[in-house]
């Protein structure tokens, strides 16, 4: 293949990762073991990395969580794993009424997936409660991802 070729086909690809079909980027919600349900917000690209908050309920405690993972597998002589050391944040809140805390901070990231844990507690019944993720690195300023839930009854 000549240069001509191989740029068009690099800029093909390209396109195709950075066009990121909108239910790629939607909302989930997963039950897991001991009647756990994880609800995760839609996620947020940002300099190769994929920032996405999430909300742990089991029966009334709330346990909220921001996720840092690689956006795609890294490209053939791209100088990862390297270390990014990103700040980030983590709040929560009742709708409409208490603080379920904040914590903030630098977190160190290579090429595994990070959760940022620590924020929650126990809600009531019926509350919908929403979790703010935000993680940044000089130069690109933090780009917020959430996440709201409903606690059952």
């Amino acid at each position: 293949m000549n240069r001509l070729t191989l740029t068009a086909a690099g800029i093909v690809g390209a396109a195709a990762l950075l066009a990121v079909p909108a239910e790629a980027g939607a909302a989930q919600t997963t039950t897991g073991p001991i009647g756990t349900t994880t609800t995760c917000g839609a996620y947020s690209l940002q300099a190769g990395l994929s920032t996405r908050a999430c909300a742990e309920v089991t029966g009334n405690n709330v346990q909220l969580y921001g996720q840092i993972s690689l956006a795609a597998p890294p490209s053939p002589g791209t100088p990862w794993p390297q270390t990014v050391e990103l700040l980030t944040s983590l709040s929560g809140q009742v709708v409409g009424g208490a603080s379920l805390g904040s914590i903030s901070g630098y977190t160190r990231f290579t090429a595994n997936t990070v959760q940022l844990r620590g924020v929650g507690g126990t809600v009531p019944c019926g509350s919908t409660v929403h979790g703010t993720f935000a993680a940044a690195a000089y130069p690109w300023n933090p780009v917020p991802v959430t996440v709201d839930v409903v606690v059952p009854c």
